[in-house]
């Protein structure tokens, strides 16, 4: 079993300690590293699900070979105190060039690498909502969803009463704009245009 580290790290300290092959996941947020909430059986499906659905719809519009979603990876935020292992990340395949860590470690740097990233809501909602919203708009990553299927987040983000929703990110001028997706509203992405799936189709799977 590996000993988390309790002092405060810096991303590369955290890269070299981080355990290969280890059933726990760990994300370092401001030089600390955190254990993660092991997913549910509802949450990898509702993950999964989601990524055929992308792998589809790149293949529809003609991205294969060119956008990848990638087992995994870390992405290293601006501030390089932090490193977020995405539920869901696309890449840019030819962007990859750039990315000198990511043969040898898997490890994301440049926005410019990266189409979309997905976060599906687990117990550690805050992080999703507040943290690595803040941070992956600083970075400047051009889209990014929140997927609440089961209705964890606090109500300024899914109403009161609450409800399941999912949060649409897209990066403009800078900053973040929000569309949100409930029942059988039509997902919309700006990334993702031949998308074709209601939200309701993915609370389905996490029921």
């Amino acid at each position: 079993m590996t000993q988390a580290l309790t002092k405060q790290v810096t991303f590369d300290e955290f890269i070299d300690w981080l355990p290969e092959n280890s059933e726990v996941r760990y994300e370092l947020h401001d030089g600390i590293v955190i254990e993660m909430p092991k997913p549910t059986g509802k949450h990898s499906n509702v993950t999964g699900f989601l990524i055929e659905e992308l792998l589809l719809t790149i293949i529809h519009m003609g991205k294969r070979g060119i956008w990848t979603i990638p087992r995994e990876s870390i992405v290293k935020t601006s501030n390089e105190n932090s490193g977020y292992e995405p539920d869901i990340i696309v890449l840019d395949q030819q962007a990859l060039a750039s990315e000198t860590r990511w043969d040898r470690e898997s490890i994301i740097e440049n926005a410019t690498s990266v189409k979309l990233i997905v976060e599906v809501v687990s117990t550690n909602w805050r992080d999703d909502y507040h943290k690595k919203l803040a941070d992956y708009e600083e970075m400047g990553i051009p889209e990014y969803w929140i997927v609440d299927y089961a209705a964890l987040g606090g109500r300024a983000f899914i109403g009161n009463p609450k409800q399941p929703t999912i949060s649409i990110y897209p990066l403009i001028e800078g900053e973040y704009q929000v569309s949100r997706f409930r029942q059988n509203s039509l997902i919309q992405s700006p990334t993702f245009p031949d998308l074709n799936l209601t939200a309701d189709r993915v609370f389905q799977i996490g029921r």
